[in-house]
């Protein structure tokens, strides 16, 4: 378990406010992805005045949802400005109520609105071509007095350099985690300035305003980009001091985490903030050590927990038997409660942070359940001579299951555990960008029953064809995904080695009794 890490100083720097900071004001269950969605102005207000604490001002990307309410409540706080957004896409009607309603407010409240960004990665998306953005730039520039940008990935800026001609600023977007090849949190602050100076030089008489950077504090890994509150803290801090030394502006993404980007992007989207999503409370107050595991005395005691329960059972199993275990055995059981309690902490803090909606806490709960269970139950079975139970002994013929309470509830935990490991596997092969990998929690299961039935196997018996295909299943996936997500994603070579050990555990699987029908 990580213990505290201490950085120079926290991202948020009370004596110097941010340039800039991405706001979106949803919080909960409450969704821009809901056209009816309207976030009441007191909440806004709420948070105007909290990011007025630590940043002269706020970029926004829309109108809608109540977000025309931002200028007015800004005009309210002294100093705080707001960089105005525009929010285009293929529906040319609605980008026309945009566009009349944000040069309203730019006449309303001129002292307040610094500029204004017509469209967010608009040409990303491929929902308007390049020609038509910049007469939709050059209608807003006829109406307003106020500076007018555009804002996009890099690339797309290199890709359409006629949208240079009609804009007062460029804008660009600098992820170095969702780059195609993604860079290390050491390396990020290096890599947005290489990437600011190289389009400086093809875009050499107008500001280049960084638009949106930042890492993330929680998701899955993409190469040797780890998302962590650490790395996340790091990447700030080191993007913040360039841009000072450097003299040039940046908007950080974003204030607040959001929960309703997992919807789209996975974990790793809804953990983008300054400030969590729930509290609103700031991630790295200034003075206290940051973790990336901020809870760890409380999980540290739980994975301890769980390794005197493991120890335990098998304690209680010796009673009954009237021969001394083998030293292997007593290892084996050494290794389940070690991996477990080591592991069921980061296990638990994954699960809270990776669990989304009803359907992703459900899997993600029974995952840390058949991994919390299988120490303990493996350890007694395993003291106690039995073999590591196979889903016939579950759902075979009736004569054959087995009518034992703990190898019931260990068959099952087995077939929790297998369902819920090849549906990831699965989702790795097909569905890979935005899932996460379910590394702690599953060996924390497979480990036990691994050493179970290497030790505890049948002499004799046939290879349950369920076990035999999910076995396949595993292990041509793990295969499959070493190779699609590379070797520097430590998240997705841990999870593959896991994948492979639970199909060679299924594989090695067998019936203690013969399946056959009785011959009457």
């Amino acid at each position: 378990m990580a213990t505290p890490i201490s950085l120079v100083r926290a991202p948020i720097d009370p004596a110097a406010k941010l340039e800039c900071v991405s706001y979106a004001p949803f919080r909960g269950e409450q969704t821009p992805l809901d056209p009816t969605t309207m976030i009441a102005p007191e909440q806004i207000a709420q948070d105007l005045k909290q990011l007025a604490e630590i940043s002269k001002c706020v970029r926004t990307y829309s109108v809608e949802n109540g977000l025309n309410k931002v200028p007015e409540l800004a005009s309210q706080i002294p100093g705080l400005k707001v960089l105005q957004g525009i929010w285009l896409g293929s529906n040319r009607l609605k980008n026309l109520q945009q566009i009349s309603e944000v040069v309203e407010l730019t006449k309303q409240y001129p002292t307040v609105i610094t500029g204004v960004i017509v469209g967010n990665e608009v040409l990303l998306r491929g929902e308007m071509t390049a020609p038509d953005l910049a007469a939709n730039i050059r209608a807003v520039k006829s109406q307003i007095k106020l500076p007018v940008t555009y804002a996009d990935v890099w690339e797309y800026w290199l890709k359409n350099r006629e949208i240079y001609e009609a804009v007062d600023f460029v804008t660009i977007h600098i992820l170095p985690y969702w780059e195609d090849f993604p860079i290390r949190a050491k390396n990020a602050a290096a890599h947005v300035d290489s990437i600011r100076k190289r389009v400086a030089v093809v875009f050499p008489n107008k500001e280049i305003l960084i638009g949106e950077t930042g890492w993330p504090s929680a998701g899955r890994m993409r190469d040797g980009a780890l998302p962590s509150r650490a790395s996340q803290a790091r990447v700030v801090s080191e993007i913040l001091d360039l841009a000072k030394k450097e003299n040039f502006r940046v908007n950080l993404i974003e204030a607040y985490d959001q929960p309703w980007k997992r919807a789209l992007e996975g974990t790793v989207g809804g953990y983008w903030g300054l400030f969590d999503a729930s509290h609103r409370g700031v991630k790295y107050p200034v003075g206290v050590p940051i973790s990336d595991f901020p809870r760890w005395k409380l999980l540290m005691a739980a994975g301890m927990a769980l390794s005197v329960i493991t120890f335990g059972a098998a304690m209680l199993t010796l009673r009954r038997r009237p021969w001394p275990p083998r030293f292997v055995s007593w290892f084996a059981v050494f290794v389940m409660a070690t991996a477990g309690g080591a592991l069921l902490g980061i296990a638990a803090d994954r699960m809270i942070h990776e669990s989304y909606g009803i359907g992703g806490w459900m899997r993600w709960g029974l995952l840390l359940a058949a991994g919390s269970l299988a120490p303990p139950l493996c350890a007694n079975a395993l003291l106690a001579g039995r073999p590591l139970p196979v889903f016939l002994d579950l759902f075979g013929p009736r004569e054959h299951r087995t009518h034992q309470a703990l190898s019931i509830v260990l068959g099952l935990t087995l077939l929790v555990a297998a369902i819920l490991g090849v549906e990831s596997a699965l989702g790795f092969v097909f569905d890979p960008r935005y899932r996460d990998f379910p590394f702690a929690p599953l060996t924390m299961a497979v480990l036990p029953f691994a050493a179970l039935a290497l030790l505890n196997r049948p002499a004799l018996g046939r290879r349950p064809i369920a076990e035999a295909v999910f076995a396949g299943i595993l292990v041509m996936s793990a295969i499959y995904t070493v190779f699609n997500e590379g070797p520097d994603n430590w998240q997705s070579l841990w999870s593959c080695a896991v994948f492979a050990l639970f199909g060679i555990t299924l594989w090695r699987a067998r019936a203690a009794q013969s399946q056959e029908p009785a011959v009457q």
